[in-house]
């Protein structure tokens, strides 16, 4: 139960909607017992003063009045209770779903990097909507039926204690028993639904992402069968839990059943020492009525297991700590752009073979820097050092000689613009995509400096509406990659790291975007890695890096004289 309390704490922000919920759903309980119970006593005194003299003194109005009144109420109230109950759930989804996620976010760049994006979004979604239970199933049943007990165990022991003290030790048995053996039914059953869900929706994520793909290597029919499978998984567990529900209702409705004779039998001479009268349809009709306390309880607790599975695998990414913890009273002054990395050396986690071997580069503010090495010496590591994705485990790296642990994150991303390899396209229209680069952008910005990159053609038709799909699916990798670099123009930071910015472009269109790079970054300190020998000529300093060091450096001149692996690569091209 440890796992849930993250979650009850969250609860003292919507208390007030909470606590009128359960206000309402007690209202509507009493309502409920009341209606059944004067219903009862009504109908048989109604009958027994029709057979005497009593027809022409009983008081019809009064309990008639009280039933409709009771009816009502119950309706009034359970409309009430589920509007205000679940409008109060729904709140606090959606602040579960916030907070997951501030939490979700810092984790990305490090090791829970390794979780499938499907897991993440069951995570989400899923897991947090079983969160739900813990009020709607759990916390409000009990309340409201532990007081409706207390309520109809007092009426009832006023007019006859035996009876009353009886009915209510019935149901405390009940409620203490039926939550117990139901959750133990359904623990291992709700954790295998909890994983049941996550995995379908991993394989069917699969398998639609990649359905283009499946179908050119004819593996389709296999992954489409792995879904189904997995489907049929959820469905049993489904079933199964199902099955514990109607298991739930049969128990409690045969519990009521002899309860009901027990009852009956205790007031068959009568009720408080008097003789047999309309009162006997009384207890009986309200202990027909106390199903209405035990029906929430009964099964509610099978779904526990469920609930505690899911709160255990949200726990696992809320109580993780990032791997790059950010101040946020650290440095908040915006870069100049001076560029120290000191010995600086790093290993990724669970490997014994380091990617960056005790590197050291300087730039100063306005200096450009070319990384050049073959595809796995630790350029892009490098990057997503600079970046803060990772620390590195040896050295250090600064910028404007304040240490990167010490900056605040907000004004490390403002200080830095990135092109990397990959660009994430967000299904959208264009002009979203772009205004991420910069939310104060104007429509007059967008075309300008999609015109600049090469994209005018996107402009025709809708313009900057136009849809650009799931992952840029609408547009060709050229264009994707283009898209990046219009969002690295509108960014301006005062440093630029560009990761092989025109990795896909033609050779004419290469040499163009590099020049307006260039063109843009003439007073920005810029870090960039290629493996193509174009623009080199412009760059203060080249470094050329092999198995995670740098072997050479220099100018474009001197590299060339010295006669090295640099001047071997430029021969060969």
């Amino acid at each position: 139960m440890r796992d849930l309390i993250p979650y009850l704490k969250l609860y003292r922000k919507h208390w007030f909607g909470l606590t009128l919920g359960m206000l309402l759903g007690l209202a509507t309980l009493l309502s409920a017992l009341s209606l059944l119970t004067l219903s009862g006593w009504f109908i048989a005194a109604s009958a027994v003063a029709g057979l005497t003299i009593a027809r022409e003194t009983f008081n019809y109005m009064l309990p008639g009045a009280g039933v409709r009144g009771f009816s009502m109420a119950r309706t009034a109230g359970r409309w009430g209770e589920r509007v205000v109950s679940h409008n109060a759930t729904f709140k606090l989804l959606a602040d579960l779903r916030l907070f997951f996620f501030r939490k979700l976010a810092p984790l990305i760049p490090g090791r829970q990097a390794n979780l499938r994006d499907a897991d993440l979004l069951n995570r989400l979604v899923a897991d947090v909507d079983a969160m739900d239970h813990v009020y709607l199933r759990l916390v409000s049943p009990l309340i409201i039926g532990v007081i409706g007990l207390v309520a109809i165990t007092g009426f009832l022991a006023w007019f006859d204690p035996t009876i009353g003290l009886t009915l209510g030790f019935i149901l405390l048995a009940l409620m203490f028993t039926l939550p117990v053996v139901f959750y133990r039914l359904g623990k291992t059953n709700g954790e295998s639904l909890t994983y049941a869900k996550a995995n379908y929706r991993i394989k069917l994520l699969d398998w639609i992402q990649g359905h283009a793909e499946l179908l050119l290597f004819n593996a389709e029919a296999r992954y489409r069968q792995q879904a189904l499978a997995q489907q049929d998984e959820l469905l049993l567990a489904q079933r199964k839990m199902a099955s514990l529900t109607g298991l739930a209702n049969a128990v409690l409705v045969a519990a009521t059943g002899w309860a009901l004779v027990l009852i009956l039998w205790l007031a068959a001479d009568g009720v408080g020492g008097s003789g047999p009268d309309p009162f006997i349809a009384m207890v009986a009709f309200a202990t027909m009525a106390s199903v209405e306390i035990m029906m929430p309880v009964a099964g509610a607790f099978q779904y526990l297991g469920q609930t505690l599975t899911s709160a255990r695998r949200l726990n696992e990414i809320i109580q993780a700590e990032p791997d790059t913890p950010f101040d946020p009273q650290g440095h908040s002054v915006r870069a100049r752009g001076d560029i120290l990395i000191d010995h600086v050396s790093y290993t990724y986690y669970g490997s014994d073979q380091p990617v960056l071997r005790d590197v050291s580069l300087t730039l100063k503010q306005g200096e450009k820097l070319a990384l050049l090495g073959r595809t796995g010496c630790g350029k892009s590591t490098l990057l997503q050092l600079l970046t803060r994705n990772w620390d590195p485990q040896q050295g250090s790296i600064s910028i404007d000689g304040v240490a990167l642990p010490s900056w605040q994150e907000k004004a490390l991303r403002e200080s830095i613009t990135v092109v990397s390899q990959r660009v994430d396209v967000f299904n959208g229209p264009l002009r979203e995509n772009l205004l991420l680069a910069k939310p104060d952008g104007t429509d007059e910005e967008f075309e300008a400096v999609l015109k600049q990159v090469g994209l005018s053609t996107l402009l025709d038709g809708q313009g900057l509406d136009t849809w650009l799909g799931d992952g840029g699916r609408q547009i060709s990798g050229g264009e994707r990659r283009r898209i990046g670099i219009a969002r690295a123009l509108l960014h301006d930071a005062p440093i630029l790291l560009m990761d092989e910015p025109t990795e896909g472009l033609d050779r004419r269109t290469e040499q163009q975007i590099i020049n307006l790079l260039l063109e843009h970054a003439k007073d920005k300190t810029v870090l960039f890695i290629t493996h193509r020998l174009v623009g080199l000529e412009q760059m203060n300093q080249i470094c050329l890096m092999d198995e995670g060091a740098i072997i050479e450096r220099g100018k474009h001149d001197e590299l060339l004289a010295q006669g090295g692996r640099y001047a071997e690569l430029c021969k060969r091209i």
